[in-house]
């Protein structure tokens, strides 16, 4: 059985929210998208992308293709536009099915995964996260780096070609959690806060996500902030 929360949050400095999400266990698709651009083009993007794995999960295409595809379809919407600004969106998508699971990102948007400790599973496409593995900065610092949000691979901005899409897959077991989220709640809280939230079995999931906004909102809420997560009984 699948139980899921979700949720979203313009945040305390933003009067836009450039994310999105979508949520929907029939399907067995769960996704965040942060968008970029400014001008309300980064809730277009994030909102087209979204739209297209949609679209496509449904149309019998594998999460990684939906991903690709999509980054292809906002591309093309780009190409064909007379705006100067860039266009552009994070993704972190989970997929599951009745005994496996798959996930995809790009960007910064992260997905952890719940087995009695929180553990990261997706990888930052992040300057800071390049500087980190050549050596040339401390994991500690990343989250204080004047660079921390410069992004080294999104949807619409990355061309196909150099395109690199994150992906993890295994076997879905009983009591296993994921949660997908924006950078706007991991800049206003950390790791072990959010795992705290999820331990919570007193909680259903709605109720952590509901948690998660508003612990991130204390935290100081300069971003968007959007969180899904999902539990397998």
């Amino acid at each position: 059985m699948i139980e899921f929360g979700h949720g979203t949050h313009v945040g305390l400095r933003r009067l836009r929210n450039e994310d999105t999400y979508y949520a929907d266990a029939s399907l067995g698709l769960f996704l965040v998208a942060d968008g970029m651009g400014g001008h309300q083009h980064g809730e277009v993007a994030s909102a087209m992308v979204r739209d297209a794995v949609v679209d496509l999960i449904t149309r019998g295409h594998s999460l990684v293709e939906a991903v690709q595809g999509a980054g292809e379809r906002l591309l093309t919407h780009t190409r064909g536009s007379f705006e100067v600004l860039p266009m552009g969106t994070t993704i972190a998508a989970l997929r599951v099915t009745a005994d496996s699971y798959e996930v995809a990102w790009v960007g910064d948007s992260r997905i952890y995964m719940w087995k009695q400790e929180l553990r990261q599973i997706s990888h930052d496409h992040s300057l800071v996260q390049a500087l980190v593995e050549s050596g040339q900065l401390d994991a500690s610092q990343t989250s204080k780096h004047p660079q921390r949000n410069v992004l080294t691979q999104a949807l619409g901005v990355t061309a196909t070609e150099q395109l690199h899409i994150g992906m993890s897959r295994g076997r879905l077991e009983a009591g296993t959690g994921f949660v997908l989220c924006s950078d706007g709640l991991t800049e206003s809280i950390d790791d072990a806060s959010i795992a705290g939230i999820v331990a919570r079995t007193d909680l259903a999931s709605q109720e952590c996500v509901d948690q998660l906004l508003l612990n991130a909102l204390d935290g100081g809420g300069d971003d968007n902030i959007t969180a899904v997560i999902v539990r397998y009984s």
